[in-house]
């Protein structure tokens, strides 16, 4: 037995094909954080439970629709991706077989930028635990980039999961926007030291790395353009984080003058 596990914020558009794609599973729960469009309408809709929560972070709203699944094995998704058959033959045939000693299963995301797979950039083969025993683990809590955490066995299944990840560069520039905010504040929270350097040296560094040596060259221009937001990213990750301390090291100073 299987349940499925989405978590969406206004995804009226791309949330149907997901829901279509994992219609073999015997539970569905969509955990939306206050849409304001059609949202839940249409994963009611479309017979999936539906349960509405304000945003916890990655992990945490994750975490809380992986909790709130009705079977122990659960597939998490998020509404731009979707389920080829030959996965969903896959995923029966592993959750059928409960003689294997296995808490989780990764899979190969194939990403989608202008409607078409890139191949490079790092983007594919873009391994990811996706189908996991929620009895034998949870995620990590990061604030970005978050991970399933188990100590049981991870195995991994050939089979993609297709992922719609960008339908135009402005969306593109809105994850860069974002991630590296989050990014930028978990730095603060490890304590990370960010020098005047260190924002150019990752910024750069990124770039070589998935334009040369993932070959990002061999993507075309949509190659360079990710690139570019790759190092983009990076940079803002380190300058923000720097930002930030400045920003809490003079609030701690205008306390103790308020104190004084």
């Amino acid at each position: 037995m299987l349940s499925i596990a989405i978590v969406t914020k206004n995804e009226e558009e791309r949330l149907p094909d997901c829901l279509k794609s994992v219609s073999f599973a015997e539970d569905v729960l969509v955990v939306d954080s206050d849409s304001t469009d059609r949202t839940v309408e249409i994963a009611t809709s479309l017979g999936a439970r539906v349960m509405t929560e304000p945003w916890r972070g990655y992990s945490g709203q994750k975490q809380f629709a992986v909790d709130h699944c009705i079977h122990d094995w659960v597939l998490i998704l998020d509404a731009d991706e979707r389920i080829p058959e030959e996965t969903a033959r896959a995923i029966r045939n592993v959750i059928a077989d409960s003689g294997k000693r296995v808490s989780a299963y990764s899979f190969r995301r194939r990403n989608y930028l202008h409607g078409r797979w890139i191949k490079h950039c790092g983007w594919w083969p873009d391994r990811i635990v996706r189908l996991v025993n929620r009895k034998e683990g949870r995620f990590d809590g990061r604030r970005v980039h978050e991970s399933w955490i188990t100590q049981g066995q991870v195995k991994k299944l050939d089979v993609p999961i297709d992922h719609i990840s960008f339908r135009d560069y402005s969306e593109l520039v809105h994850k860069m926007e974002n991630y590296s905010n989050l990014g930028a504040m978990e730095l603060l929270d490890n304590n990370k030291r960010v020098s005047p350097f260190t924002p150019a040296l990752h910024g750069a560094w990124m770039f070589l790395r998935t334009y040369i040596m993932e070959l990002g060259v061999l993507d075309g221009f949509d190659g360079l353009v990710i690139s570019i937001m790759n190092a983009g990213g990076s940079f803002l990750k380190y300058a923000k984080a720097r930002e930030l301390v400045r920003s809490q090291k003079s609030k701690e100073r205008a306390a103790g003058r308020v104190n004084e």
